[in-house]
């Protein structure tokens, strides 16, 4: 941290927080507060004058309170810059209630209690994201006697209570007495690997294991009197020279007993700790003493990480954590472009996990700095003015905030913020979206084709680009067989299904539909596939009140690893088509005909024989042509498919 302090290309701004972040890649506006210190960190030389005054004394969080500090503090003693703070929330503040005793004492006049929040406005290109992660509290698992017994101590405390820089400035104690402890027992996995909630959390928080080891490793170098037991389920020692470690402490006498104690009762006499435990490896109840027991805490996601997630526009894994674009290809990129993550906000783990991903973030994002230009993918929303009405629809379901929208005017869609996922053109009721080369149009087009013949052999498909339609190619690959029957469109999200879509298939014949995306969870949008589940729940409402059997339209999920889930979808599909019979078929021709549905969005020409011009997207030439005419779909110069409607005549 001195180091980032002192180079002249970082600015650091410490005790301040990031209040709102707006805009997009290469254009960022990050409003951040900067809080009053009310001690001027320039003046200040540390000298602790004012603390020696100080009447306040408070437990020291850095000492995870085994420790104390006063109301004008210094953070940590590696702080930059290596200035006070007074907490106002502590302090008893100036005259006239009668204190300024730390004002008195500073003789280069340093305190002021009249400095207010400063607000910076910065632009920048890119973000990372290194909020990093908390430690789980313990409090809930009453069994091990946390909050009942003061020698139960968290792995976090232990460190601090045998640190040189800790409250005992590196001598061995127990917080009741501060007697040496001779038995030390630790117990790992508290707060993870378990699958009650009320418990903690079902993933491995990566780094426990291999702090015990090197906790019990320094013990016997330092205390080599100690006898230190851990208790485990099974030991993750993963990492180059993890293992042997490992077998380091082993070799040293450490004992380590398959199982994890069921309750810890105290000796009210001694204060020494009783536990009960199986061991499972000799297949046995055993009872041991100890004087200080150690819970080796997992990690649990910031409290911040969530405020920050929802200015930029991030996606969560059920666990919390922040999640990446891609966990192979693309491990510290979101699916917010100019967006990175590092550190512990994406998972738990150890400081080499840590610094190798913020590298790997910082080069990423040196990459996008360094264009001069940044190029989008040609899949983006395009919204046409004269048809928009300003509802402001589009920019409430759109996942990254890539449509700006005001009251009274039409949408704007930011290009360079904008993924393609086509949420918004399936929102929009009035046609005014569209999406290049995923066009409504396309996929009319492939409905038509895939229901001119023998419709009631065909199940029409919508498959997600990275998902589903990446599913069905594993399932491929893998030779997994099943029903040649689904005919699949692909788009870029099951987001971009519109139930008009879905209206027009029944009414060309079609036996089963089925919508297919990520898992809900999954979602390479966000949360996109949210919008999925609210228009076919719809959906299925209003196939019941048409008198259409609901059950032929499927919504199902399926992860691009899922091949052999794929295959199970294809079996379902195909079983719900072998039930639907003609005669089923032309009544819900019948049905939907008469009753009102909508068919395909066009509210650009009533006749098809009406002319109108247009423009191409991509080399902008502009031609005249009628509704639904080759002229419309593809460009004469370029042949894009790329085309917006311009204007009727």
């Amino acid at each position: 941290m001195m180091d980032v302090g002192r180079h002249p290309k970082i600015k650091l701004l410490t005790f301040s927080e990031v209040e709102d972040i707006a805009g997009y890649v290469g254009n960022f506006k990050v409003r951040i507060r900067k809080k009053a210190r009310y001690v001027d960190e320039t003046e200040c030389t540390s000298c602790g004058d004012c603390v020696e005054v100080c009447p306040i004394v408070i437990p020291d969080e850095y000492q995870e309170g085994l420790g104390s500090r006063r109301a004008i503090f210094l953070s940590f003693p590696q702080a930059v810059p290596s200035a006070y703070i007074v907490n106002a929330d502590e302090c008893l503040g100036q005259n006239p209630i009668a204190c300024g005793k730390c004002i008195e004492a500073c003789e280069k006049s340093c305190i002021d209690f009249d400095m207010k929040d400063e607000i910076i406005n910065v632009d920048v290109g890119v973000v990372i994201v290194a909020t990093g992660m908390d430690i789980y509290d313990p409090t809930p698992l009453n069994e091990y006697g946390y909050t009942s017994f003061s020698n139960v101590m968290t792995s976090l405390e232990f460190e601090r209570l045998i640190c040189t820089g800790g409250p005992l400035e590196g001598q061995l104690g127990r917080p009741s007495d501060l007697a040496f402890p001779k038995r030390i027992g630790f117990i790992q996995c508290v707060g993870s690997r378990t699958q009650d909630p009320e418990r903690g959390n079902p993933y491995c928080s990566n780094f426990c294991c291999m702090n015990t080891i090197k906790t019990t490793q320094y013990l016997n170098d330092a205390h080599p009197e100690v006898e230190s037991t851990v208790f485990y389920t099974d030991l993750r020692a993963f990492g180059k020279g993890f293992e042997e470690l490992l077998m380091r402490s082993k070799g040293n006498g450490v004992k380590y007993i398959r199982g994890l104690p069921g309750d810890v009762v105290e000796d009210p006499n001694t204060g020494n700790l009783q536990l009960t435990v199986e061991n499972t490896t000799r297949n046995r109840l055993e009872n041991h003493s100890f004087d200080l027991v150690v819970l080796a805490v997992g990690a649990v996601p910031s409290e911040n990480t969530e405020t920050i997630r929802q200015m930029v526009s991030l996606s969560k894994s059920p666990s919390g954590f922040l999640r990446e674009a891609h966990p192979k290809l693309r491990p510290v990129d979101t699916p917010t472009k100019g967006v990175f993550i590092a550190g512990g906000v994406e998972s738990p783990k150890d400081v080499r996990g840590s610094v190798t991903q913020a590298s790997a973030a910082a080069s990423r994002a040196s990459i996008l700095l360094n264009k001069d230009q940044f190029s989008v993918d040609a899949i983006t929303a395009v919204i046409d003015e004269e048809l928009c009405k300003n509802c402001g629809i589009c920019a409430d379901v759109c996942p990254f905030s890539a449509i700006v929208w005001e009251k009274g005017q039409p949408a704007e869609v930011i290009t360079a913020a904008c993924t393609g996922c086509g949420t918004c053109a399936a929102e929009c009721k009035f046609n005014a979206i569209e999406m290049r080369h995923f066009s409504d149009q396309a996929i009319y087009a492939q409905i038509d084709a895939m229901l001119e013949e023998n419709p009631q052999e065909s199940i029409v498909t919508f498959a997600c680009n990275w998902c589903s339609y990446a599913g069905a190619d594993t399932a491929g690959v893998g030779r997994m067989q099943y029903p040649p029957n689904a005919h699949i469109i692909r788009t870029m999200c099951s987001g971009r299904v519109s139930p008009e879509f879905v209206w027009y298939a029944f009414r060309k014949g079609a036996p089963v539909v089925l919508v297919s995306g990520c898992h809900y969870v999954d979602c390479h949008y966000i949360d996109a596939n949210r919008s999925t589940t609210r228009r076919v729940d719809g959906l299925w409402d209003g196939l019941d009140k048409n008198g259409v059997d609901p059950g032929r339209l499927m919504l199902e999920w399926c992860s691009a690893a899922e091949g052999a889930r794929w295959q199970h979808i294809m079996k379902q599909a195909e079983e719900k088509r072998l039930v639907v019979e003609e005669e089923m078929i032309q009544d819900t021709r019948s049905l939907l005909k008469e009753a009102r549905v909508p068919g395909p969005r066009n509210p650009r020409a009533k006749d098809e024989n009406q002319p109108a011009d247009y423009q191409c997207l991509i080399c902008g030439d502009s031609w005249s042509g009628t509704y639904q005419s080759d002229a419309e779909r593809t460009c004469p110069a370029c042949r894009s498919n790329s085309v917006r409607w311009i204007r009727k005549r």
